[in-house]
């Protein structure tokens, strides 16, 4: 296990009964002029925004609306005009990871003069200006941003979709599952992937005798598998959300990705997808894990993945290339079973046209410090690897 130090202030208000009594002190501690930042237009279909503004009355409320999933930093530039103008004490974010993602940049980007993109393309200048205080209702079970220093922000002028990290974690989160009972299959089987994969990028990781951080992964992958499909099944299913929506918080907050060692692989790989293609990414993350365990599949990691067979999937058998081979089949059957794509012609990504430009920015993220290096000809491989799925299909 290496060396770590862990701290995380974000205030978690999980459950049924916090929104309405609470909300209102929640957000008022830090001042008068708040930023209410949301999606599209179901949190007004739903209620939610009837709810959130007799919330908040009494306080100066300004709004940015229209933040798209893979947030664009238009969005982020429009958040930072209004945070200046209306000099905001408070960010407030209802929606999932694109709007809560966007939110924190806005936060810092009250404090920066300049471009805030430019606060994407070099995170350390966050770390060295303020940043407001953001409170946010979650939506949508997936990204883990309600309770982390993460953004990840789309240019598609420049084909770049980049994560960046600030000084501080939302200060208070609203985790009520029963906002996630509307939303699609779609979104709920993407958001579980999502879950599934920040899992992986932490689990499959070259450190030594993590038994704790492991342990933890394991009991969070058997949530996701066992209540993802039942999700799908049931929508109002109370308990069914509340695992996923904690297993989201849980899966990226920083606690069992502590003592670890290796950058994360499959996500930069992912996002040169969705920065070319706008696809989703939790759907692009499961067309790629199952190809990318199988790339790393060896004598040298056949252990781990053994491991991830007993004690995530339940698979006996004393051979360890045997259970690790059914580990990995079971994966993409999990992930197809949730009713997504499973190669990227499903996406509509039809040819290989980008795959070695995308190749290249990917590599620039780390895999060379990935828990199996990966080269740019290793990345054109993966994609050229996931436009089928015969090598699952059998």
């Amino acid at each position: 296990m290496e060396d770590f130090r862990f701290v995380n202030k974000t205030d978690i208000r999980f459950g049924k009964n916090h929104i309405d009594t609470e909300l209102h002190d929640a957000v008022a501690q830090f001042g008068q002029n708040v930023l209410l930042a949301y999606g599209g237009g179901s949190i007004k279909r739903s209620g939610l925004y009837e709810r959130v503004m007799k919330a908040l009355s009494g306080l100066n409320v300004v709004e940015l609306s229209g933040i798209e999933p893979n947030p664009k930093i238009d969005s982020v530039r429009e958040g930072q005009r209004l945070v200046k103008e209306h000099n905001v004490d408070v960010v407030l974010a209802v929606g999932g990871g694109s709007v809560i993602d966007a939110s924190k940049v806005i936060a810092s980007a009250k404090f920066y003069e300049g471009d805030p993109w430019d606060l994407v393309l070099d995170a350390d200048k966050r770390y060295a200006i303020d940043q407001l205080p953001l409170v946010d209702i979650l939506t949508l079970s997936a990204t883990g941003t309600e309770m982390n220093w993460a953004s990840v922000i789309s240019n598609p002028e420049t084909n770049q979709k980049i994560g960046t990290f600030g000084p501080n974690t939302p200060a208070v989160s609203f985790l009520d599952p029963q906002l996630t009972y509307s939303v699609s299959k779609w979104q709920t089987a993407a958001g579980s992937i999502d879950i599934f994969s920040h899992l992986t990028e932490q689990y499959f990781d070259q450190a030594n005798d993590t038994d704790i951080q492991d342990g933890q992964i394991e009991g969070l992958y058997r949530a996701v598998i066992k209540w993802a499909p039942i999700a799908l099944a049931t929508p109002d299913n109370y308990e069914a959300r509340a695992n996923l929506m904690w297993a989201s918080t849980m899966a990226l907050n920083g606690l069992v990705g502590s003592g670890k060692q290796n950058a994360w692989t499959v996500h930069p790989i992912e996002h040169e997808l969705s920065a070319f293609y706008d696809i989703t990414h939790g759907v692009g993350l499961g067309i790629l894990t199952p190809r990318w365990m199988k790339f790393v599949l060896s004598d040298k990691t056949v252990a781990k993945f053994a491991r991830f067979g007993r004690n995530v999937w339940s698979i006996q058998d004393d051979d360890d290339q045997v259970v690790a081979e059914k580990a990995i089949q079971a994966t993409y059957d999990w992930v197809k079973s949730l009713e997504v794509p499973t190669n990227l012609p499903g996406v509509e990504i039809t040819n290989d046209e980008h795959f070695q430009e995308m190749a290249e920015s990917a590599v620039t993220f780390g895999l060379d410090n990935g828990y199996v290096p990966m080269t740019p000809a290793d990345v054109v491989a993966l994609y050229n690897a996931s436009m089928t799925s015969d090598d699952f299909e059998k």
